[in-house]
């Protein structure tokens, strides 16, 4: 495993999963952190969306009933409001977020994750 890598995955997510294979054919074994199981703390996720620079409607999920059924898409939600929606229902956090010590991303597309990866482990 490699401490400073960490991917918030989901592994019935193929996104998620070519990220994590990604990662893997660099060299590296992350801490996978399997969100749905354990899902972010309020502190946690507003740390990975100032490390994203991205507001909480930046990273929401629009695919899934969910998003329709809590009436998402009205803009009058306020991020305190829509990140505690994600904290209390993780699916609605748009995945994978990679956090490595070059930095973190949202790796969609999937390729997003090359720019923050170490150099090749030996």
């Amino acid at each position: 495993m490699h401490p400073d890598i960490t991917i918030f995955h989901n592994p019935s997510c193929s996104t998620s999963r070519h990220v994590l294979t990604l990662i893997r054919e660099a060299g590296f074994e992350p801490q996978v952190v399997e969100y749905l199981k354990t899902p972010y703390t309020r502190e946690q996720l507003a740390g990975l969306l100032q490390a994203l620079g991205l507001r909480p409607r930046d990273v929401i999920r629009r695919k899934g009933d969910l998003y329709t059924e809590l009436d998402l898409a009205r803009n009058d939600w306020t991020d305190g409001q829509l990140l505690d929606l994600m904290v209390s229902h993780p699916a609605l956090v748009e995945r994978p977020i990679v956090v490595t010590p070059l930095g973190t991303r949202l790796c969609r597309p999937t390729e997003r994750v090359l720019e923050v990866l170490p150099a090749r482990a030996a």
